[in-house]
């Protein structure tokens, strides 16, 4: 077989400003963010028809990446309580996992539950209804796995 090319999504411009389009949708009930819960909560990607062959053998995989940009965001911090917790450290927004961030991605390890054509039926992703998704990933412990991370204790008081 040979290789089958498609279109870049995106593209770095000589202003140094970066253009992207997604890949796809998420697609759920959950509207607006909530804590806690997400473990729980299905969630449809509906994937671009044009790219869905990219999404071939990803179905051998229990987990995935899911990159997604967080287009409902209001509100862009520096540095604040992550969760709005007085009772953790006031920080920078790179020391967190806070969607109030400067480029509002996301990514999101999750349970890949099945596949169907262009839909991939994922598992504990915290994402709202129509959020856009930038990219998915297989997960691959050879680069994703982390033995004895270290991890300040504060992060324990967090709602997941």
């Amino acid at each position: 077989m040979e290789t089958e090319f498609c279109k870049f999504l995106g593209s770095a411009n000589a202003d140094g400003s970066i253009t992207m389009r997604p890949l796809g949708y998420a697609k759920n009930s959950v509207d607006k963010p909530t804590l806690p819960g997400w473990k729980d909560v299905v969630t449809d990607i509906v994937i671009n028809e044009e790219y869905a062959k990219g999404l071939d053998g990803i179905e051998e995989y229990s987990h995935i990446m899911v990159v997604y940009w967080l287009d409902k965001e209001k509100h862009c911090h520096l540095r604040h309580h992550p969760q709005g917790r007085a009772d953790v450290p006031f920080g920078g927004i790179f020391a967190c996992r806070c969607p109030q961030r400067p480029n509002p991605i996301a990514l999101s390890t999750v349970e890949l539950v099945g596949r169907v054509g262009n839909i991939l039926k994922v598992k504990g992703l915290d994402i709202l209804n129509d959020t856009p998704v930038v990219d998915i990933k297989p997960y691959w412990p050879q680069y994703d796995k982390v033995e004895n991370p270290r991890v300040p204790s504060w992060v324990d008081k967090l709602v997941f």
